[in-house]
C-alpha cells in the first residue's frame, strides 16, 4: 500500500486508489473529490481523510456520495510532481484511446491514467447526478487560496458562491488536464489552490474548502450560524479580492532549456516594467509593462514558467453571460473566414488570414476556447454545448 509523508504535518499516511468514499441514506449529488494528481502536493489528500473520518466520527447525515480519490500514487509515494510525464496533462480523448491500446502497459504515469479512467467512469455509470468533480492542488510559491477553472457558464455560476479568487482561461495553455476532460463531458469541474506544498495552512485551507464544497452541494448541512463562520473563515484564508481574473500570457519552458524563477514572487503580485522575473539560459526575462504575475515555479519539474492574469470587469462578465444565452456565436458563421469545424457545431475554425478582426478576446465572451491550429488558422471549442445544465436545476446554488 503506497505511503505518503506530509512535512507540514511529520505524518506518513497509507493510501489506496479510494481514499475513502461515504454514501448516505438519502437522495443526492455525488460530490467527487481528487488529491494528488501532482505527487508533491499532500495537502488534498491529508485534507480528505481528516474530513471523511470526522464525517463519520461526527455521524453527520449524507446526502447522495461523496468520493475521495488519489491521483498519481506513485508519484506521491516518491514526493515527485510525476514519474516520466505529467498526469494532469495527458487526458485527452486520443491520448486516453492510445493509453487503452497498449498491450504490454504504459508508463507509470500513464497507468494512473488508466486506472483513475476505470475509477471515473465507474462513478458516472453507476453512481446518480448531479455530479461534482473537485481537483485539490498546492503551489510551489506562496499564494492566496484560488480557485481556476474552464470557463462555461455552469461552471461559472457554481464557482461564484465561493468567497475566493477565481482564475479563468487556464485550458487554452495546459493541454490534456483532468478537469478539462471533465468539463468536456458537461460536468462542473473546478480545481482548488489551497496554498504552499509544504505549509500547514494549506491542509487547513483546504479542509475548510471541502466542508464547504459539501454544504454547498447539499451533501451535508450545517446551522446557519456554521456556515457563516465557515465562510468568514474562507475568505480570511486569501488576501486578494473575490474577482475573476484571467490568463493572457504564459511563459512555456523549451524542452532542453534551463529556467530559474526569480526569488520572491507571490501569487497575484503586481510587478512594475522592466522588473527582472527569471532567468533562462542565463539570459534575464523582464517584465514589459506592468504585469500582474500567477503561479511562478519554484520546482524542478514543470514547463509551465509563469503566468500572467488581469482583473475581468463585471460588465464584461454580464455581456458575455448575455452573448452566450442569446447563441451570438451561430451568426459567426456567416463571417468571411469562419465556418464549422465539428458536426456538433461545438467548434468553429477561424482563417486569421480572413477573419482578422476576431481577436481571441471576442471567441472568450462567446464562450470559446482558443488553441492554434497552423500557422493561419485557429480552432475554437465552445464551453456550452457540452454542459449537463438540466441536471442541475434543483441545486440551491443554481
Amino acid at each position: 500500500m503506497p505511503k505518503v509523508y506530509s512535512s507540514a504535518l511529520k505524518e506518513t499516511l497509507n493510501i489506496e486508489r479510494i481514499i475513502g468514499h461515504l454514501k448516505g441514506n438519502e437522495k443526492g449529488p455525488t460530490v467527487v473529490f481528487f488529491a494528488g494528481i501532482h505527487g508533491n502536493e499532500p495537502a488534498g489528500v491529508f485534507a480528505l481523510r481528516h474530513m471523511l473520518r470526522e464525517l463519520k466520527l461526527q455521524q453527520k447525515p449524507i446526502n447522495g456520495e461523496i468520493f475521495a480519490i488519489a491521483g498519481n500514487l506513485k508519484a506521491l509515494e516518491s514526493n515527485v510532481r510525476f514519474k516520466k510525464e505529467d498526469l494532469n496533462r495527458i487526458w485527452s480523448p486520443q491520448r486516453i484511446e492510445q493509453i487503452q491500446q497498449k498491450q504490454d502497459g504504459g508508463t507509470a504515469d500513464e497507468n494512473e491514467l488508466f486506472e483513475l479512467y476505470g475509477v471515473l467512469n465507474n462513478i458516472l455509470n453507476n453512481q446518480q447526478p448531479p455530479f461534482y468533480f473537485i481537483d485539490l492542488h498546492t503551489t510551489s510559491s506562496e499564494t492566496s487560496p484560488f480557485i481556476v477553472m474552464n470557463d462555461s457558464l455552469l461552471n461559472r455560476k457554481f464557482a461564484s458562491s465561493y468567497p475566493l479568487p477565481i482564475v479563468l482561461g487556464i485550458e487554452e495553455y495546459l493541454v490534456g488536464a483532468l478537469l478539462s476532460y471533465i468539463n468536456e463531458l458537461g460536468y462542473v469541474s473546478l480545481g482548488y489552490e489551497s496554498g504552499q506544498h509544504d505549509e500547514i495552512s494549506a491542509i487547513k485551507n483546504c479542509v475548510d474548502f471541502i466542508r464547504f464544497t459539501l454544504v454547498l452541494t447539499e451533501s451535508i448541512k450545517l446551522f446557519p450560524n456554521e456556515q457563516t463562520a465557515l465562510k468568514k473563515e474562507i475568505l480570511g484564508s486569501s488576501k486578494v479580492s473575490k474577482k475573476f481574473y484571467e490568463i493572457y500570457y504564459q511563459y512555456d519552458i523549451k524542452q532542453g532549456s534551463s529556467f530559474k524563477m526569480l526569488p520572491g514572487f507571490v501569487n497575484f503580485q503586481k510587478i512594475p516594467n522592466g522588473k527582472h522575473v527569471a532567468l533562462t539560459n542565463d539570459r534575464i526575462l523582464k517584465a514589459k509593462g506592468r504585469k500582474q504575475i500567477f503561479m511562478p515555479l519554484y520546482q524542478e519539474q514543470g514547463r509551465e514558467g509563469f503566468y500572467y492574469i488581469r482583473s475581468i470587469p463585471k460588465i464584461l462578465l454580464w455581456i458575455s453571460k448575455g452573448l452566450r444565452k442569446l447563441k451570438a456565436d451561430h451568426l459567426l458563421v456567416r463571417l468571411p473566414g469562419i465556418r464549422w469545424e465539428s458536426l456538433k457545431k461545438d467548434a468553429l475554425l477561424v482563417d486569421q488570414r480572413v477573419a482578422k478582426f476576431l481577436a481571441k478576446s471576442i471567441f472568450h465572451l462567446l464562450g470559446y476556447r482558443a488553441r492554434q491550429f497552423d500557422k493561419t488558422h485557429l480552432v475554437v471549442k465552445s464551453r456550452e454545448t457540452a454542459s449537463k445544465n438540466e441536471e442541475y436545476l434543483d441545486a440551491n446554488w443554481f
